[in-house]
């Protein structure tokens, strides 16, 4: 458990470092993702960087690990709604380095809810020391994750595409 609470707080820290590096961006895809004026967005926008970081930080912390882990599960929960309140809606979901506009479907809604069912997960097990190997582990499964991510950006007729080409 100690590499998946390492991935988790590594995520959470990219995406706090991604909402403050793209903050414009970011902003107006809360405003559209929850509906709000912009100097609104912008406010709820720099509390989710702040939560996260918090969360982050919470989780390296034996003392505070099972408290940040329950942050991040209720910070992806949060979204994880939000996106199911939007769900068919073409917009930027914002959960992405580049700006993508592209439906909320179920893929979009699910990324974070995996996020928040894994944090949970992770809260809820004894604290498991760190090893020589968890910070690969971890490093493994951050690379998976966004590979993952790549891969389901993809429009799906080129998943298709080069699935007919790899069987072929």
């Amino acid at each position: 458990m100690a590499a998946l609470s390492l991935f988790l707080a590594l995520v959470l820290l990219s995406a706090a470092a991604h909402k403050a590096i793209a903050r414009d961006r970011l902003a107006l895809v809360v405003a559209r993702l929850l509906s709000l004026t912009a100097p609104i967005a912008a406010l709820v926008l720099v509390i989710a960087t702040v939560l996260e970081a918090l969360a982050a930080f919470a989780i390296l912390l034996p003392a505070t690990a099972a408290g940040g882990l329950l942050g991040a599960a209720l910070i992806w929960t949060l979204y994880a709604l939000a996106l199911l309140r939007r769900r068919g809606a073409v917009l930027d979901c914002g959960c992405d380095f580049a700006a993508r506009e592209k439906p909320v479907g179920i893929v979009t809604i699910v990324r974070p809810a995996i996020l928040a069912a894994l944090a949970a997960l992770a809260a809820l097990a004894p604290r498991a020391v760190w090893s020589i190997e968890t910070p690969f582990a971890a490093a493994a499964l951050v690379a998976l994750w966004f590979a993952a991510s790549e891969l389901a950006a993809l429009p799906a007729t080129a998943r298709n595409h080069r699935h007919r080409r790899a069987s072929q």
